[in-house]
């Protein structure tokens, strides 16, 4: 059971196909899409104001979500939020990326299909326009987002939509071993999935 917990009378609302990670935690009014993965270590903390999690999205390892008091941030459909990025009251635009440990700040505006780099910083109220490459501390664009960069980000997107029922079906607590087993398996399967999304 992931770390769920009612603020001030709010609770969150999360889709049945949706997978939060146990180590996770969701707090007030968060309301949170289909298919949509969280993994372990995230906070998404709705205790000032609303946070918006649409359909398909995901939220990494150590992510941060929040706002200032009376505000709303949003995810919009597709988007995909980087290990350890933090998103503080922005809007994030359908089928964006926004890249490891990069910070996205209050008021800002990310139109769809954009892509944020690693370690970005994107100051307060900056307006991205759609398809852009933002890079740099403070973010800037450094070119249009090409048709290619964003079929790749898309099917990487994919394999997180899937991810949710996976971990229904075989996350489970367990001991560890303490030796290596003979025939333990490879997983090149997950590699052959990524080649297939990568060049379909």
């Amino acid at each position: 059971m992931a770390n769920i917990f009612e603020f001030n009378g709010f609770k969150p609302v999360i889709a049945a196909s949706s997978f939060i990670h146990p180590n996770a935690t969701v707090t007030g009014n968060v309301i949170i899409g289909e298919h949509v993965y969280v993994g372990p270590g995230a906070a998404i903390r709705g205790d000032w104001g609303q946070i918006v999690i649409e359909d398909g999205c995901n939220v990494q390892e150590n992510c941060t979500l929040h706002m200032f008091p009376g505000t709303t941030m949003t995810l919009k459909k597709g988007a995909h939020i980087g290990h350890g990025a933090i998103i503080h009251g922005a809007t994030v635009g359908e089928n964006c990326l926004v890249g490891m440990n990069a910070v996205l700040m209050d008021d800002v505006v990310v139109e769809a299909e954009c892509i944020i780099g690693a370690l970005a910083f994107v100051p307060a109220k900056t307006h991205v326009e759609k398809r852009s490459l933002m890079v740099g501390n403070p973010a800037k664009k450094v070119k249009e987002v090409s048709d290619d960069m964003i079929a790749w980000k898309t099917k990487g997107t994919a394999l997180y939509q899937a991810l949710p029922k996976e971990c229904m079906d075989t996350l489970k607590p367990c001991e560890p071993l303490r030796e290596i087993e003979a025939d333990r398996p490879s997983q090149d399967k997950l590699f052959e999935t990524w080649e297939k999304v990568k060049n379909a």
